[in-house]
């Protein structure tokens, strides 16, 4: 049951911490300005990152000390680390190339120091064993794409909450069953974290997260990822727990941020611009065209991520040359899809808008004479001159 007193932990320290926060980024007005390709209207207090880390913080030092593994030390503070790099991008804005620098240094120590990487494709694609220099690339690219990519999705009230919460939830009951205890409590204490977030960012939101918060919500999630994929093909076949489509049940974990990552890059380069070039050309842009609220856009994404998710648990016992494409073909399609309806809506909409040149004749008939009395301004201060 110690999970459940992490997440309530967590839980009951952001609920009492949020507001304290937003007070004072208020009142020293550190607040995101709107404007340019930001969606919302008025000044909102960022970096609420500060809030669920500090709240998860205290909830794993209450908690995980009853569950030491070796690399805890090490995990923790990768994590830590991904948190500054957020919170100085925040404050001071980085550098692409000082801010891959940073997280690069989060990422050695999780892969590297603590081990954590992917160590094998378990003949995914014919490849089994990895070399040691492969498998510390392969994994780091991987952490650093996870990373990321779940960034890129941080531009709506509730969507990457809706997302995190998702992930760590499933993440922490399957830890759970499987008597790895410090996942466990790592994952409830940042779900508690989060949820405690949501409460105020769920629109219209009171405080966005920030790269304080997205880096380490992406980095941890994709920390535990690798875990879950590495101690689940460990599992004996037959195990109700195992999930024999590893990588497919990795990637379907992460699978809007992935897919929309993808989709922004294809778009921008071959539009002639940087990958990383900022627009609106987002999911949840496209969605908001057509017309959706904040948090209804956060619901569908999350309800497409979840039954992708459920598809591939209903398919645990194939294997990933099979579910992987299968899931990223849907994903592919829905994307198509949305692009399609996206266009074709915004075709009616302008056809029903007046043409800025369209100017009708007034017929004689429709004009009217404004008769007014001189008197009624005998006694007024308006300048007749």
């Amino acid at each position: 049951m110690y999970f459940v007193f992490a997440f309530l932990s967590s839980l009951v320290i952001g609920i009492l911490f949020f507001p304290v926060l937003i007070s004072v980024f208020q009142r020293y007005q550190i607040s995101d300005i709107p404007g340019g390709r930001k969606i919302h209207h008025t000044s909102v207090p960022s970096m609420g990152g500060i809030g669920f880390f500090v709240a998860t913080g205290i909830s794993m030092a209450i908690w995980a000390w009853e569950f030491p593994a070796v690399e805890t030390p090490y995990l923790l503070g990768g994590i830590s680390i991904m948190f500054f790099v957020g919170l100085r991008d925040d404050i001071v804005e980085l550098s692409a190339i000082r801010k891959i620098l940073g997280q690069l240094i989060a990422v050695i120590l999780v892969v590297v120091v603590a081990d954590i990487r992917i160590k094998s494709f378990h003949s995914f694609l014919g490849i089994g064993e990895l070399n040691l220099f492969v498998s510390y690339a392969f994994s780091s690219f991987t952490l650093l794409a996870l990373t990321n990519a779940f960034n890129l999705i941080d531009g709506l009230d509730g969507l990457a909450g809706t997302i995190a919460s998702m992930v760590f939830s499933l993440l922490g009951v399957w830890f759970y069953y499987q008597g790895l205890n410090t996942y466990s409590i790592l994952s409830f204490s940042f779900l508690g974290g989060v949820l405690s977030f949501m409460i105020f960012n769920w629109h219209p939101a009171k405080i966005f997260m920030g790269d304080t918060g997205s880096l380490t919500l992406g980095f941890t999630m994709g920390t535990l990822i690798i875990v879950f994929m590495e101690h689940n093909v460990g599992l004996p076949v037959g195990n109700s727990w195992k999930i024999e489509p590893a990588f497919a049940a990795g990637v379907a974990l992460m699978i809007y941020p992935l897919y929309d990552m993808g989709r922004v890059f294809v778009r921008r380069i071959s539009q002639g611009k940087g990958p990383m070039s900022p627009d609106k050309s987002h999911v949840h842009h496209f969605l908001m065209r057509m017309g959706f609220r904040h948090n209804q856009v956060s619901l569908i994404v999350g309800s497409l991520q979840l039954a992708l998710i459920v598809l591939v648990i209903l398919m645990k016992d194939f294997s990933d040359n099979l579910v992987l494409p299968i899931i990223v073909a849907i994903a592919m399609i829905l994307g198509y899809r949305l692009d399609s309806l996206t266009l074709k809506y915004l075709k009616k909409r302008v056809a029903l808008q007046p043409k800025v040149l369209e100017i009708k004749r007034i017929k004689i008939g429709q004009r009217t004479r404004i008769q007014l009395d001189k008197n009624e301004f005998e006694d007024s201060n308006v300048n007749l001159n």
